[in-house]
């Protein structure tokens, strides 16, 4: 792996500019909060955050913390702890410019980048309350067939890619395993950075067993390796949802100084509280 690819999480973060249109996953698909924190430490602002196609803890943080101002989601949740408090203060006063989506929505729009076309076509959107909001969204006929309405979406490239997988090699490449949405994020957009658990010296292209859930090294700008750095979520088998600290996320991050005083304290040493 070149020095170019290999860094630390400063470097990668250093990488996201003010106002980048930046692809995050699902708490439950690989969430970097390593790199989360480093953003809140730089004071990154203006973020246009694509959830793909939710959000929870991490883009509540990035609300409160000033990092991002624009959301374009089907939902954000901290499931079974309830709402995400920053992000409902948020919509509430106006702060954040909320574009809403769906499921389908947000993986075709990404799926057009993929592939390289402007839109792509979408059905069970017409005479909804979110079609209706996003103007953005057109309707067009059918041109192969009369009376058939049908919505285009423009196509989603996101500027980062930022997501944490379990393993990358010492060539850039990067195992995902079962989560294929981070796939697509990598294909779509210009840049893709990743945090690791680990690093190996074996090329994960040569591993019969894990090349199918690998993104090539072609696909990938930058890695850093950060040990538990889903914390406080899970991260597949490795370790589980650290819910202690989720309940007292949720607790203190009801008022804006609760936010901030449990945010610092994270910020202090996320991984020694993490162990």
């Amino acid at each position: 792996m070149s020095a170019a690819t290999l860094s630390d999480l400063s470097a990668l973060a250093a990488m996201i500019p003010n106002g980048a249109k930046v692809a995050v996953p699902s708490d439950n698909t690989g969430v970097s909060m390593a790199a989360t924190f480093a953003l809140v430490r730089r004071g990154v602002r203006g973020l246009h955050l694509v959830c793909v196609p939710v959000s929870g803890l991490q883009t509540d943080i990035m609300i409160g913390a000033g990092v991002a101002d624009a959301i374009e989601t089907s939902g954000i949740t901290l499931g079974e702890f309830g709402s995400a408090p920053r992000f409902v203060a948020a919509l509430r006063t106006g702060r954040i410019r909320m574009l809403d989506a769906t499921c389908p929505a947000i993986h075709a729009a990404l799926q057009a980048a993929e592939k390289g076309i402007p839109f792509i076509p979408l059905r069970g959107l017409i005479g909804t309350d979110v079609l209706a909001r996003r103007k953005d969204w057109k309707v067009i006929d059918n041109p192969f067939q009369a009376q058939d309405p049908i919505v285009l979406l423009p196509a989603i490239r996101p500027d980062i890619a930022l997501f944490h997988a379990p393993l990358a090699d010492r060539l850039g490449n990067v195992f995902i395993s079962r989560w294929r949405e981070l796939l697509t994020m990598a294909h779509a957009a210009r840049q893709t950075l990743v945090t690791v658990e680990a690093i190996t010296d074996d090329d994960l292209m040569e591993d019969p067993d894990r090349s199918p859930g690998v993104i090539p090294a072609l696909y990938v700008t930058r890695i850093a390796h950060a040990p538990r750095g889903a914390w406080p979520l899970r991260f597949g088998d490795a370790y589980p949802l650290d819910e202690s600290a989720l309940s007292r996320y949720v607790s203190a991050a009801r008022t804006e100084e609760g936010f901030q005083r449990i945010l610092q304290e994270w910020l202090a040493e996320p991984a020694s509280v993490a162990a």
